[in-house]
């Protein structure tokens, strides 16, 4: 009879979750996407590169860019209403793909968990850890040297995530102290952001100057809407406690408190740091300033070395973020595996460090492919890879956050006894507000970057081939 397989330890508490979700959720956003954001809610596309002439000043809305990630955060804290009822209700680990797993057919679930892998999260890692390269590269320049280049950015990219694999397999604890630390340094990071861009000379009729655009249309709608799909990629990953919910102790209580706390602290610093950048630099500054908004405030407001010291923040900040995905993340693989939904190799943990290694391992590889795809891309056809990889998952991520907020419903019909720790808060008001901001942002995506979309879904429909592969190696089995 073969040896058992070693189970998850229960062994983080409501700081380890809490840190998990604010590591989560501070990575690359609040450095990186200002700039496309601005640019979007101003009309003007995210991917192109412009001069102060071409910029129409009229377009430009500070009012529309701050109701972007106020939407934003307020779509997140109502989802988070969601995953709370669920987690409490389901404190299994993988995050989403348990729910999906209670609420709907195996295909879907499967379909979901295979989306996940293959298009949204693992390319979530390398969005951010392409960040971490980006502001080497700006610091190495920035000290004087001449950079490294999309190879060398590619390369260092890929040495962290190969690097941060190996870090989390060394336990559950030690990740969990990990995320503790980084968090904190992430938290202090941009607290002190905020208090260097204030506290120094900066222009207070940046906030009453361009409030709303000039001119009213339907077109307006679609940019807060374009602004929104990296807006939810800055809010991304407060999901992320849920996706370690077997090791967490009393997840009843501890996940739903991590959800919210975190939510809402990191939506009241996102908000802090924009206005500090908005002081420092102004509307259209940080449309020109674009990847680099938050070095060009800190040099504005410090001086040269401002701008190291900010990118050494975001290195801080990504590094971390980067951890806390790869720590997570590989949770659900290990999750699916175990449910017979994955390759089966992966359901196996460290007998030593009771970690999902392999599934860390496999992720780590996959993920070393979506960048140097990405890479080959950029390098062909041009554009930034950020805003390239946002693009290919944002579509494919959306139906199926949408598909996790109806799984509250399909319970509440399916399982109407089971027991709710938490459940959600003026149930209908909250559910239909929040899969009606998911659904207009979700099909908005799919018409501003069709073919971006249509690859991710092409990539999850790949699944299917896999899942009657495993239904007919299952059925062969019991049949013998």
């Amino acid at each position: 009879m073969p040896a058992a397989t070693p189970e998850l330890e229960a062994r983080l508490g409501l700081t380890e979750a809490l840190s998990i979700v604010i590591g989560r959720i501070i990575g690359s956003g609040i450095f990186r996407t200002p700039g496309p954001m601005m640019l979007a809610v101003s009309g003007l596309d995210a991917s192109a590169t412009y001069t102060t002439g071409d910029i129409p000043v009229g377009q430009i809305s500070i009012g529309l860019f701050f109701l972007a990630w106020i939407i934003g955060g307020i779509a997140t804290f109502l989802s988070s209403f969601c995953f709370a009822e669920l987690v409490a209700m389901i404190p299994r680990s993988g995050g989403p793909y348990a729910y999906l797993k209670a609420a709907y057919p195996e295909f879907w679930t499967f379909l979901r968990g295979w989306a996940m892998f293959f298009v949204s999260e693992t390319a979530s890692i390398v969005a951010v850890a392409l960040v971490f390269s980006e502001y080497t590269d700006y610091a190495l320049r920035t000290s004087g040297g001449s950079g490294i280049g999309l190879v060398g950015r590619t390369g260092l990219a890929l040495g962290v995530i190969w690097l941060l694999t190996a870090a989390n397999s060394f336990g559950v604890l030690a990740s969990g102290m990990l995320q503790n630390v980084l968090s904190f340094l992430k938290v202090a990071s941009l607290i002190a952001i905020i208090g260097f861009c204030f506290a120094a000379p900066g222009e207070s009729i940046n906030f009453t100057t361009n409030v709303w655009p000039e001119e009213w249309t339907y077109g307006t709608v679609l940019t807060v809407l374009t602004a929104l799909r990296y807006g939810f990629f800055a809010y991304s990953g407060w999901e992320g406690a849920t996706y370690v919910a077997e090791e967490v102790r009393n997840p009843r209580r501890n996940l739903p408190l991590s959800l919210f706390l975190g939510i809402g602290g990191v939506m009241l610093i996102y908000l802090a740091v924009n206005s500090a950048y908005l002081y420092q630099l102004g509307a259209v500054e940080m449309i020109l300033a674009r990847k680099e908004i938050a070095s060009r405030a800190m040099q504005v407001s410090v001086g040269t070395a401002g701008g190291l010291l900010l990118a050494g923040i975001v290195m801080l900040s990504t590094f971390g973020n980067v951890s806390t995905q790869i720590m997570v993340k590989a949770r659900t693989w290990h999750a699916m595996a175990r449910d017979g939904l994955f390759f089966r190799f992966v359901r196996d943990t460290s007998p030593r460090w009771h970690t999902p290694n392999r599934a860390l391992i496999l992720q780590a590889g996959w993920a070393s492919v979506l960048l140097i795809v990405a890479a080959l891309d950029t390098g062909i056809g041009g554009g930034t890879i950020y805003e390239k990889v946002i693009d290919f998952f944002s579509f494919t991520s959306g139906i199926f956050n949408i598909s996790t907020i109806m799984a509250v419903w399909v319970l509440r019909k399916k399982m109407p006894d089971a027991e709710r720790p938490f459940r959600v808060p003026l149930f209908y008001f909250t559910i239909i507000l929040t899969l009606l901001i998911y659904s207009m942002y979700t099909l908005w995506t799919l018409i501003d970057r069709p073919v971006e979309s249509m690859a991710g879904i092409l990539l999850t429909l790949t699944g299917i081939v896999y899942y009657f592969y495993i239904k007919k190696y299952r059925h062969e089995v019991v049949k013998g």
